[in-house]
């Protein structure tokens, strides 16, 4: 773990720099602090939605460069330990988003102030008006995302060749994607208690909100908000 906190205290060192010289070291650090998640857990599946137009916006987001996963090094060691122990009960972690840049938070608030544009509202909050978001938390100024610890996911099942039926959508805006949900089967239920626990017993922490979502709880960058792109590190 040395090796971890080191990098950190350099990438803490680079964030106080400034100008151009200041925003290369800053990219160095990140690079040396983050990981491509699929380096640290090769089978993890991958299915990036900002990067693409099924998110509830409608567009790719800012600042997603390339359709992959990147991770502070600590919690991608952690994710790997999950995968670790669900691979032999036929199970993959399947990845909808991981890091988020800052310019990607500032474009979901941006979309949530234009109220009028409702083009995914069926697919994603058919029982929410819009102008609701903000109030109620949907959307948000800073996201634990942009700290680099957080992954939203769900479950592959290698047998079947399908997503674990969680009862519910990533991304979904209502009271049906809380975990502790109970309108939905036990079979439901179960599925989302199996990613939770095996979770919880590998460092992260739940959102009470999102059943898909989880964060590293000794995140090295509790208080830094990053806005490097999302693209593969080399």
């Amino acid at each position: 773990m040395t090796g971890l906190r080191n990098i950190t205290l350099v990438l803490l060192a680079a964030l106080s720099l400034s100008g151009c010289c200041g925003r290369k070291a800053q990219d160095r650090a990140f690079e040396k602090a983050f990981v491509t998640l699929t380096d640290t857990v090769p089978d993890a599946i991958l299915e990036i939605r900002y990067f693409g137009t099924y998110n509830f916006v409608g567009t790719r987001i800012d600042g997603y460069f390339e359709p992959t996963a990147l991770l502070t090094r600590e919690a991608a060691a952690a994710l790997r330990d999950v995968s670790d122990e669900l691979m032999p009960l036929g199970y993959r972690l399947k990845i909808y988003d991981a890091y988020r840049p800052q310019r990607a938070v500032d474009h979901f608030v941006r979309w949530a102030a234009d109220v009028p544009d409702t083009m995914m509202k069926r697919y994603f909050y058919p029982d929410l008006d819009k102008g609701v978001l903000f109030e109620q938390d949907y959307i948000m100024a800073k996201s634990g995302h942009t700290r680099g610890s957080t992954v939203d996911l769900t479950l592959f099942d290698m047998n079947t060749e399908k997503e674990l039926d969680m009862g519910g959508t990533f991304d979904w805006f209502g009271i049906e994607s809380h975990p502790d949900y109970m309108d939905i089967t036990p079979q439901q239920y179960s599925n989302r208690m199996l990613l939770r626990e095996a979770m919880l017993r590998h460092g992260f922490k739940p959102l009470e909100s999102e059943w898909w979502h989880f964060t590293l709880a000794d995140e090295p960058f509790p208080d830094t908000y990053f806005d490097y792109p999302v693209k593969q590190l080399h």
